[in-house]
Order: structure tokens, then C-alpha cells, then sequence
């Protein structure tokens, strides 16, 4: 059965206890397939498909033949919004699209379950009982990084309960560390992160939510 580092908050210069996790959370099989898959699907729905370009028949002007079609010596046009012409149309440009993609749940599941996974068997993975912080400090959350020698890129998973504003707002002004709720965790957010800290509660939130779900 994995086992993680579990650090206690009043006491960080102590050696960490052994906190068991479940198998199917941090023992999974990690597919790079699944995880590609994870990782497309999450990035093409943030994607807002607004940019777009206007074809020659909806830029303004050009109603009017620019010149006779024939004894001018010239090229034959119809129109001066041709996408040949300077300020003319753009051919095959972007237009408003979706770029919405569904993943089932299941395989969801099973990506985060992997992710983490992989990010555990690099021994990435710490777990500290509590986040007492009494106001949000941003010195206060790099100290407590400091001790536990997280990586510089390092995601905060706490219990829903537990995202307060002096937790999250501790870590917020930190480059590279992001604290996210546990019922919002995605595979995504855990594999752009080298290492990752999750409290106690978010443990248990993590196993109910993949493992028990």
C-alpha cells in the first residue's frame, strides 16, 4: 500500500509520520495515452473560439468593378475587396467555432488517479495535516515550502472546507505554486506541477471522489 510523508503543521522540523493511501489513488497505472487524452480534452474547452477574420463579401466596399473588364491592359477584377487585393477579404481565415470536447467520467478518473500516480512514484508527493494560517501571508506559505524543500512549481490541493481565503491567498502571489480544491483537481493541473502538497481532509476528499465515486 503507497505511503506518503504526512508533516504536522505546528511542528515542520519534526520527522514526517506515514500516512496510508489507497491503492487505486497513487498506485494506478500510469497511461501516457490516457493522459494525452486528459491533457488535449482539457486545454481545447478552454479555448474560447472567438477569433474571426471577414470574407470578401463582408468587408465594406468593393460593390463597385474596378475597371472595365477588357481594352484596359490590366488584369481582369470584380472587386476591390478581392483577398488578392490590399484591405480585401481573407480567404480560409477563422471563424466563431467550439472547440468543446467531452471525456467520460471515468477516464477522468482514471487521469487524475494516474497523474498522481506518477508524480508519487517520483516522490513528489508530501502530505501535511492541517494549513493553520491565521491571515493570508505569502511569506508564511514560501517559509512553509521551504521547510517541507517543495519544488519550485509546486500545487496545493486542500478540502473544499479548507479553501479559505488566508490558505489560498498565502499562496497566491507565489510564481509557479497554485493552491486548487480538491473536487477541482484536474490530471492537467497536476503534471504541469513538479511536486504536489495536499492536506489530510484532501486526501480523503481525493479517495472518495476517484476511488469511491
Amino acid at each position: 500500500m503507497p505511503k506518503l510523508s504526512l508533516y504536522r503543521f505546528d511542528n515542520l522540523q519534526a520527522p514526517p509520520e506515514e500516512l496510508a493511501v489507497g491503492e487505486e489513488l497513487f498506485g494506478a497505472e500510469v497511461s501516457g495515452d490516457l493522459l494525452w487524452r486528459a491533457v488535449r480534452v482539457y486545454l481545447l474547452n478552454r479555448r474560447q473560439g472567438t477569433a474571426s477574420t471577414k470574407t470578401r463579401g463582408e468587408v465594406s466596399g468593393g460593390g463597385r468593378k474596378p475597371w472595365p473588364q477588357k481594352h484596359t491592359g490590366r488584369a481582369r477584377h470584380g472587386s476591390t475587396r478581392s483577398p488578392i487585393w490590399r484591405h480585401g477579404g481573407v480567404t480560409f481565415g477563422p471563424k466563431p467555432r467550439a472547440w468543446e470536447l467531452a471525456l467520460p467520467r471515468r477516464m477522468k478518473r482514471r487521469a487524475l488517479a494516474a497523474a498522481l500516480s506518477a508524480r508519487y512514484r517520483e516522490g513528489q508527493v508530501k502530505a501535511i495535516d492541517r494549513l493553520g494560517f491565521q491571515k493570508p501571508r505569502t511569506k508564511e506559505g514560501i517559509r512553509l515550502l521551504g521547510q517541507l524543500v517543495c519544488p519550485e512549481r509546486t500545487l496545493v490541493v486542500v478540502a473544499p472546507e479548507e479553501f479559505v481565503v488566508p490558505v489560498a491567498k498565502s499562496f497566491a502571489n507565489i510564481p509557479g505554486v497554485q493552491c486548487v480544491r480538491s473536487d477541482a483537481l484536474t490530471a492537467y493541473d497536476v503534471l504541469v506541477h513538479e511536486g504536489v502538497l495536499l492536506t489530510e481532509r484532501a486526501v480523503e476528499a481525493l479517495e472518495r471522489r476517484v476511488v469511491h465515486a
